[in-house]
């Protein structure tokens, strides 16, 4: 694929890449009452500095999730929306995929804990490790109360010798309670997903689904984890 469209609304920041051959470019923005508006102006934006049309774009990207109710529910009608147009693939992305995508693009992390604050006392979470530049998750999302994240049984599939590096505002927003004792190193600068990890992920591990049956990824806290399979 010469040209792969990303976009993703489902936390406060609102963001868009588009790749044409090696180039990207992005936008990004902390608009949590604007994303309907700004992110097609973005998705504009991004096509007309690569100097292309919706036409000429090969695939979407999009994140699905877990997130806010609402920017969730607004990334996946946009994403629709331009495939429907164009008769586009459309490639769901977590946004705990693209957190820990992030960790290892800016620092190397080799092992990852994504989690999202998902408000009263709850957080979004998934454990990852660093497989050859790119995340490998080891268990699904899941919604947490603080309290039973430091007791799941993925903990088993980390490294407690090496560092382990925390992803996203769970982190930030909860460090005291989910952190006590410093086990997880948390990146400061790594706190929302970002739709350029989202895409980097995409083209190498990703799959294609129709607009039509495109759905966002909700996590209810009643959903047990599961290791993945082959894991």
């Amino acid at each position: 694929m010469n040209a792969v469209l990303a976009l993703d609304t489902s936390t406060e920041q609102c963001s868009v890449a588009l790749k044409v051959g090696e180039r990207v470019v992005t936008r990004a923005a902390i608009t949590p009452r604007e994303h309907s508006q700004r992110i097609l102006a973005f998705v504009q934006e991004v096509l007309a500095e690569q100097q292309i049309e919706l036409s000429a774009v090969d695939a979407l990207v999009v994140g699905h999730g877990p997130g806010s109710f609402t920017g969730v529910r607004i990334g996946v009608s946009v994403a629709q929306g331009l495939a429907f147009s164009q008769n586009l693939p459309v490639i769901p992305v977590s946004t705990l995929i693209a957190l820990a995508q992030q960790a290892i693009r800016l620092h190397g992390s080799e092992q990852i804990i994504s989690a999202i604050d998902a408000r009263m006392q709850e957080i979004y979470v998934a454990p990852f490790i660093n497989k050859n530049g790119y995340a490998q998750q080891l268990a699904t999302e899941q919604m947490a109360p603080l309290d039973d994240v430091t007791v799941q049984p993925w903990w088993a599939e980390l490294n407690a010798e090496s560092t382990i590096h925390g992803a996203g505002t769970g982190w930030t927003t909860y460090a005291a309670e989910l952190n006590p004792s410093a086990a997880v190193t948390v990146l400061d600068d790594v706190t929302l997903p970002l739709a350029e990890d989202m895409l980097q992920w995409a083209l190498q591990h990703g799959t294609t689904v129709q607009a039509a049956d495109l759905e966002p990824l909700y996590v209810r806290n009643e959903v047990a984890w599961k290791k993945l399979p082959g894991r």
